[in-house]
């Protein structure tokens, strides 16, 4: 159902505090002009849990006006699963073409309850459903026996691996063939995961850098290995600040120097400032000092 490149797009708020719709449309529309193939909204790189169900359906809206007939889906990353499941329903009648969904962040389920929880919102908002699984971020481990189970649902369409373990891209692989659309969710662990099987990369620094995520994408689909990892080489230090405590002031201070945009975030996060600003802020500047030239795709 999908592949390709899908932005994990990051929320863009105004001096006090609101949704910046406008900035939001122009930094959504630089994803669909570089040729990426739909957009995520209100991950955890959106700022999902600090917003309200009614500003999560917002930013989706914007998303949804700029992306035309490309998907747009929805995270849902609630505490509960009542809650969970009431924005479902929200978004399949606000026009969601499917949704991510996570288990709960707060309250750490065991088997059991993660299938429960996850077919509860596949059933609610009756919607094709992307699987997040995070075991670093979320301490819930989405794992085979679990993703089995869910597949006897057939709403349960794709799986965002983000164990940071390769083997476990194969692992899906060989346990389901292609019954998952199988997305890679760990940016430094994308030109891997694209090698051994992976159709789809949730990306997270694509925000910044449209064009170059792109390109690797495509020249590995293109079956033009060594020009995308020459691409990705390039791209690996600023691929690491995904995988950080700080990946959502990382990337928007990357938005900031490579897409002329803001850095504002929503409390209790704040902006990266002294010298870990610094550090981040050499990663980029040595990385936009050497910039590839791309190839024709």
């Amino acid at each position: 159902m999908w592949a390709g490149v899908f932005p994990a797009v990051t929320t863009k708020f105004t001096k006090d505090d609101k949704l910046d719709h406008a900035e939001m449309e122009r930094c959504f529309a630089l994803q669909m002009d570089a040729g990426c193939d739909g957009i995520i909204v209100a991950g955890s790189l959106g700022e999902g849990p600090m917003l309200s169900h009614d500003e999560k359906l917002d930013v989706f809206q914007t998303a949804r006006k700029v992306a035309g007939k490309k998907p747009v889906l929805l995270t849902i990353n609630e505490a509960g699963t009542r809650e969970a499941v009431a924005l479902a329903k929200r978004a399949a009648k606000a026009g969601a073409d499917g949704l991510m969904v996570v288990p709960s962040p707060i309250y750490h389920t065991n088997p059991e309850e993660t299938v429960a929880a996850l077919s509860a919102v596949a059933k609610g908002g009756d919607l094709p459903v992307m699987i997040y699984s995070n075991r670093l971020a979320y301490r819930v481990d989405v794992t085979i026996p679990i993703m089995d189970k869910l597949a006897k649902d057939d709403r349960f369409v794709a799986v965002k691996e983000s164990s940071d373990d390769i083997r476990r891209s194969i692992d899906i692989v060989n346990a389901f063939g292609d019954r998952f659309d199988l997305f890679t969710g760990v940016d430094n662990l994308a030109f891997e995961a694209l090698s051994v099987g992976a159709i789809g990369w949730v990306a997270g620094l694509v925000t910044a850098f449209p064009k170059e995520t792109v390109a690797i994408y495509r020249l590995m689909k293109a079956g033009r290995r060594d020009e995308a990892l020459a691409i990705y080489k390039w791209f690996r230090p600023l691929l690491d600040l995904d995988v950080s405590t700080y990946l959502v002031q990382n990337i928007k201070l990357a938005e900031v120097h490579a897409i002329g945009t803001n850095d504002r975030v929503r409390g209790p996060r704040k902006p990266l400032s002294g010298a870990r600003r610094k550090e981040v802020e050499k990663v980029i500047a040595d990385a936009l000092a050497v910039r590839p030239k791309l190839p024709k795709v």
